[in-house]
Formats: C-alpha cells, sequence, structure tokens
C-alpha cells in the first residue's frame, strides 16, 4: 500500500530554505532578530492548514542505524559500527495531523559517521 503524501513542491523548497538559513544563523554572533524571523516563519508553515502543518527535523547528532525509514545516509569513515548523524544536507519534513500523528514528506539526507 502506498501511503505517501504529495505535497506542492514549493512547500517543501520553502523549508529546506528555512532550514538553510537556520543552519547559516549559528555562525552568527547576534542571530537574536533573524531567528524570530526564522521561528515565525517555521511557526506558519507548522499552522499552514486549518487540520494540519508541516514540520522539519534536524536529526544532527542522533544516532543512525539501518532500521530508521526517514533518512536517507551516506556512511562518511570506514566503521559501520556506532553510526551518529554528522551532517544534514535535507532535513526530515513531516506533514502533522490535527490528531497529532505525523506522516513523512520528504526523508531527511545525511551523513553519518561512527561514533566511539
Amino acid at each position: 500500500m502506498n501511503d505517501r503524501i504529495t505535497v506542492p513542491k514549493a512547500y517543501i523548497d520553502l523549508l529546506d530554505q528555512v532550514f538553510e538559513i537556520e543552519k547559516k544563523l549559528e555562525s552568527i554572533n547576534e542571530p537574536n532578530s533573524i531567528g524570530r524571523n526564522v521561528n515565525r516563519i517555521k511557526e506558519i508553515f507548522e499552522n499552514l492548514m486549518s487540520d494540519s502543518g508541516f514540520i522539519f527535523q534536524n536529526p544532527l547528532g542522533e544516532k543512525f542505524n539501518e532500521t530508521r525509514t526517514d533518512l536517507e545516509a551516506s556512511i562518511a569513515g570506514n566503521s559501520a559500527d556506532n553510526l551518529v548523524v554528522t551532517e544534514v544536507i535535507k532535513p526530515i519534513i513531516r506533514l502533522r495531523t490535527n490528531s497529532g500523528a505525523t506522516t513523512i514528506v520528504r526523508k531527511g539526507v545525511v551523513v553519518v559517521e561512527s561514533k566511539l
């Protein structure tokens, strides 16, 4: 059964841009004013429709194993043991329904590396 949800590509592209801005904010000394704007955009997406909204998840630092269905990963280094997400190329994008359940709209694209 295919439960894949189709959403406008423009929504995904906009969320990717918000994610990129958020990543760049980490290197700015005083990101507060811009950070508020980014957070407001994220809130708008979370409440975009009356009964649902979009959420993006940054899995940086999370453990990774082959059973994760929300990530597409490239393994850096020589070992495949104790893998951790070390770089996020694209965040996980989910659609939240009014009931609170979420569905993956797009898997995250990440680089994982062994952290022994």
